[in-house]
């Protein structure tokens, strides 16, 4: 986002601003009031603050104050932000929204300053807001900018506060506007604002509704339904509406929703799916008929009748923005022609080179044209991507048939009259490293225009949507009062990055009405549910303060649970009864109520309340009193156990009953003094399962002795079965299970309400030798360590191979060990195990070295998240012995340079090239010959040549492809003054017309020798002959001598050789200096799969489902 709010907890002592800072006297602004401050911060670099404040200044009754961070925010960036100066004193939920700038001056030159403006909704929750990243530390301190002088700096405050709007949440936007928002995810207004726009594309969103969906379908796994379902409650709902199902039916995780992304990227990538998706339906088509057009690209001979054309088809269009005034400028630019004349003439098929002019020219306009704004370019001379501020205008009518057709081809079709309309602007206020993302359209065409800005809709003027957007710079407005600052400019920010146009004469076509007839019944139905169990949990959210719930658990629930999918405490909460009851409503009134739902008469219930004991188990503590009945539930819940201190907590309450023989419900048992209630689990060693059998009352001063017999009958064993008697004490962070001495009195073994004690029968050492977990605290220490792990082969690593239940205690050896008896592996040391990374669901980069992890609980956790998949590989040799070798990935090439092969070397690390070239030649059999060289190649350039003697343990085939081919012959004939040169393979970049010097290498590049006096004529002969290329094909090539990028390009009587001056063994630098290969890169240009991403900062945008 642009702007970031901060919330700290401190309250730091306000820095007292210096004398001469000024704050200008607010005056009335179109819709509110504004004022600005001036802050001159002298001895700059003696703050010592983390958080430097200025004074507080008043705008519109309200007091401010700026924020700065001198030293970053956790960055290396000056951070500053507006604050509301006297937050803590301000009634609760009070709330105000400003539109603010802040500037810092350059003293030096106006047109060095920095200003960044956002808007915001003031809060007890964000009190600040502004930009962590304002501008780079480094930048702050360049002299030549002036930023610090005298060792002072000047920050500028433009506040205004908009009247009527002092509470955001009061905002209605369907209510102002006709319109609802999206709610943003964290990072997600790129996505909200081309959301809103293809939704008020009334036809986009009619083939939508007509995608098939199914009752079956879910929306968080349907990318139709998803995008039904948010373009329905758009439609129809009253408020803001999530976009949560739609990316998550994108395959999209919680990181994606703060990642931001291109706006552009995004509209592509997406209408790609939504093209696919639409295949074989009876919408199938819609994103064709509505955006695609038509180009057509030629090259036309001056002097002879030839013309060579190719047509292609186009979504959107991208537009230049620098050296373009406007739109009109950026469609002449669009069709200019090149001249071919000269060293760079055209070969025409059957006229050999000939002066000819290159272009572009439109077949046909879609009916929905979308422009996007090329503001972001590369900036070669700063090798930083840079955003493009500069003013550039864009009409409300935009005339593609001006000037007698001249965008158009001779044979387009002229009926077609294309005039459009200003539909919508994206635009984009921030910089190359962040902003914020918001669109203006108008609906129909004409009219009134709207800003859709995340969940806020509001009516804005046509000025406000299109001139303010055009960029480039303002001047600050004068301001009355003494000691005024000097008006200055400064570069907007915010502005126009993507249009979109619709033409006049599709327009009843394009904005048609959608109504409930377009949207499938079963949508509409499912629809209706979804929205009414939204208003019923909305009802209960309204109402909960007048509720409490109350949890109810049972004998049947500990049944249930103990021993499936709970061992340690009684019962999981969660999974209870629950009642929702009024707060006022008697206890013996809600005991009425259970005794209606579960056939328990009142006066056989008796309710325990829980507690949360010192060692984080939860137990039965006190039982409710019949005299407490006549209390409300609120009453009963205050009254909780000194444990429970949060009164806005459950209440969580134990159903003490019993039941006769016959299932029917009998009297409580009298509490006498010194009774404690006890609850007992049965282990059975033999089969390793663990059981809730029941409760007893017993008196404290009792011996464990005395209850033996009772308890061999709860659990149906005779009654003279020899037991052994456990506590279960805690489970966190270690499990604590203590022997019972059975002559010993429940007091003095400390027991109380609540306490659990675990049992087993005393079993012959034959029954132990079987048994897995012999005693009961071995039992509940192998659950404690117990891990479902699955295991997935690292090849296949989206699909569940192998599920195994491993302890969190396991050894590397022990995890390898078991793994290898299921896969039926002899030696356990073959296998090698990767992590995974939670945030990219997908193995990590490296797997486990041998030891270099203890435990499975070790492997299992990365960034703090534990995870329960590992990878797998079997090797086809043992682990140790592996990670003693050096392994190198290595393409063997052919001597037309195509790759025919890749292999791994596999050589001990103290190994030399010469090993791995005589190991390769061994893979490779007889029919390799010739000498070995080893090649490091990178973005289709030779950078090294590989010495034999050169050790391979430092070398790094991760980054750079590794490739070994024969030295040709010709190299071994070589006479004193031939030369050894790099050929590549390039293109130069068409969409930086005025950059046409930039060139791209691509394909495989190569090693050849020329001779002293060999010609270019000659030196063609044999590329072609080389490299096995076609007449016809070849004949399209131009040939270039490139230094440092810069085609130099040749005639065929050129001697190759003068031209490369460097020593023919001297392979040092020699890759900036090359003869270049222009054609046609038909393969594309792909990365090397070793350097994809290796300069990507920015994640792309893929949608997966």
């Amino acid at each position: 986002m642009a702007s970031e709010g901060i919330n700290e907890n401190e309250n730091p002592a306000i820095v007292e601003a210096p004398e001469d800072a000024m704050v200008v006297d607010a005056k009335p602004a179109d819709d509110g009031l504004e004022g600005s401050y001036v802050w001159k911060v002298h001895d700059f670099s003696k703050v010592k603050d983390r958080m430097h404040y200025s004074e507080s200044f008043t705008v519109a009754g309200f007091k401010w104050r700026v924020l700065m961070f001198p030293k970053g925010n956790n960055a290396d960036y000056l951070s500053v932000y507006l604050d509301v100066a006297n937050s803590n004193e301000l009634p609760y939920q009070w709330s105000r929204f400003a539109n603010f700038k802040l500037l810092i001056r350059s003293q030096v030159n106006d047109k060095f300053n920095i200003v960044k403006d956002a808007s915001h909704h003031f809060n007890a929750r964000e009190s600040d807001w502004g930009f962590t990243q304002f501008m780079q530390l480094n930048e702050l301190h360049d002299n030549t900018k002036g930023y610090v002088v005298d060792d002072t700096v000047i920050v500028e405050a433009v506040v205004n506060v908009r009247k009527n709007e002092a509470s955001h949440y009061a905002y209605d936007s369907k209510k102002e506007t006709g319109y609802v928002g999206l709610k943003n995810q964290g990072a997600t207004c790129y996505m909200n604002s081309l959301l809103q726009t293809l939704f008020h594309i009334p036809y986009f969103r009619k083939a939508v509704y007509h995608m098939p969906t199914t009752e079956e379908d879910v929306a968080s796994k349907n990318i139709p339904l998803a995008l039904q379902s948010l373009f329905y409650k758009v439609q129809f709902h009253d408020t803001s509406v999530a976009t949560k199902d739609l990316t998550r039916s994108f395959g999209w995780d919680a990181n994606e929703s703060f990642m931001q992304h291109d706006v552009q990227e995004l509209n592509r990538v997406l209408c790609d799916k939504l093209e696919e998706k639409m295949k074989s339906t009876t919408v199938q088509g819609t994103i064709q008929h509505l955006f695609e057009g038509h180009i057509v690209n030629y090259i036309e001979c001056m002097n002879v009748d030839y013309k060579s054309t190719r047509k292609e088809a186009f979504l959107d269009l991208q537009l230049d923005v620098k050296g373009c005034k406007n739109v009109y400028e950026s469609f002449d630019k669009y069709v200019e022609t090149e001249q071919l004349t000269g060293d760079n003439k055209y070969r025409a098929e059957g006229h050999g080179l000939q002066d000819a002019k290159k272009g572009v020219l439109f077949q046909d306009f879609p009916p929905v044209l979308e422009l996007q704004l090329k503001r972001f370019e590369y900036d070669f001379q700063r090798d930083t991507m840079v955003k493009i501020n500069e003013r550039y205008e864009f009409p409300q009518e935009l005339d593609l048939d001006r000037d007698n057709f001249k965008y158009l081809t001779e044979d387009a079709d002229k009926s077609v009259r294309n005039l459009y309309a200003l539909h919508s602007v994206l635009v984009h206020s921030g910089g190359i490293h962040g902003g914020h993302y918001y669109a203006f359209i108008r609906p129909n065409l004409e009219g009134q225009w709207y800003k859709f800005d995340d969940e806020r809709v509001t009516k804005e003027t046509e000025s406000k949507a299109t001139e303010e957007q055009f960029g480039g710079e303002d001047e600050t407005p004068p301001h009355p009062g003494f000691n005024n600052p000097p008006a200055f400019k400064y570069t907007k920010h915010s502005n126009a990055y993507m249009l979109v146009y619709i033409r006049k004469e599709d327009k009843d076509r394009i904005i048609c009405p959608v109504t409930n007839d377009d949207i499938a019944q079963h949508l509409q139905e499912r629809f209706k549910r979804e929205q009414e169990e939204k208003e019923r949990k909305r009802k209960e959210k309204s109402e909960a303060h007048l509720f409490t719930i109350l949890k109810v658990a049972r004998d049947a629930d500990m049944k249930a649970q103990i021993g499936n999918e709970l061992f340690f405490d009684l019962v999981d909460h969660d999974k209870v009864k629950t009642f929702r009851v009024r707060k006022e409503t008697p206890f013996l009134q809600f005991k009425e109520q259970v005794a209606q739902e579960l056939g328990i008469p009142v006066q056989f219930q008796r309710y325990w309340q829980w507690a949360k004991r010192q060692n984080h188990t939860y137990r039965p503590n006190r039982p409710i009193m019949p005299a407490e009945d006549t209390m409300t539930v609120l009453q009963v819940k205050e009254s909780a156990s000194h444990h429970v201190k949060n009164t806005a907590m459950d209440l969580k309450l134990y159903l003490e009953e019993y039941y006769g023989p016959d299932s029917v419900p009998r009297p409580l048992p009298v509490i006498n003094k010194g009774d404690i209630l006890l609850f007992f689990k049965l282990y059975d060693p033999v089969t390793s399962t663990l059981s809730y059998v029941g409760k007893m009352f017993a008196n404290n001063n009792a011996r464990m002795i005395d209850l033996l017999e009772d308890i061999n009958l709860m659990a149906g064993f005779p009654a003279d079965e020899q037991l052994l008697l456990f506590e279960e004490i805690k489970f966190e962070p270690n499990v604590m299970c203590e022997t019972i001495d059975r002559r010993a009195t429940l007091s003095r073994c400390q027991l109380e309400d609540g306490d659990i004690i675990c049992f087993q029968r005393s079993i012959g050492d034959d029954e132990h030798r079987n048994c897995r977990h012999r005693s009961v605290p071995d039992f509940l220490e192998y659950i404690r360590h117990r891990q479902l792990v699955h295991f997935r082969k690292l090849e296949k690593p989206k699909e569940d191979d192998i599920t195994l239940e491993l302890s969190k205690q396991h050894t590397y050896d022990d995890v390898t060990a078991r793994l290898a008896a299921e896969l039926k592996v002899e030696d356990p040391a073959m296998i090698r195990l990767t992590a995974h990374n939670g945030y990219s669901q997908a193995p990590r980069p490296q797997p486990f070295k041998y030891y270099s992890v203890e435990r499975l609980n070790d492997m299992l956790v990365h960034c703090h998240q534990m995870s329960d998949i590992l990878y797998y590989e079997v090797l086809d040799i043992p682990l140790p012995e592996l990670e003693r070798l050096k392994i190198l990935k290595v393409a063997f090439h052919n001597h037309k340079t195509e790759m025919v092969g890749e292999h791994q070397v596999r050589l001990p690390k103290e190994s030399c090239v010469e090993d791995v070239l005589n190991a390769l030649r061994e893979k490779l059999g007889p029919t390799v010959t010739g000498e070995l060289r080893m090649l490091e190649v990178c973005y289709s350039r030779i950078y090294k040549v590989f010495q034999p003697s050169e050790k391979i343990e430092a070398i790094n085939d991760q980054y750079w492809t590794l490739r070994v081919e024969e030295n040709p012959a010709e190299e071994g004939e070589m006479g004193p003054n031939d030369r050894l040169i790099n050929v590549y393979h390039f293109t130069r970049d068409t969409h930086h017309q005025n950059n046409n010097q930039i060139v791209h290498n691509f394909a495989e590049p190569f090693f050849l020798r020329v001779g002293e006096k060999e010609t270019l004529a000659e030196v063609k002969v044999r590329i072609q002959a080389k490299l096995e290329v076609t007449d016809e094909e070849f004949a399209k090539w131009k040939f270039a001598f490139c230094a440092v990028g810069r085609p130099e390009y040749l005639e065929d009587t050129d001697t190759i050789a003068n031209r490369f001056t460097h020593s023919r063994r001297d392979w040092g630098g020699q890759w900036e200096y090359y003869l270049g290969l222009e054609h046609e890169d038909k393969g594309g240009r792909r990365a090397n799969t070793n350097q994809t991403n290796r300069y990507n900062y920015e994640k792309p945008v893929k949608i997966w489902n």
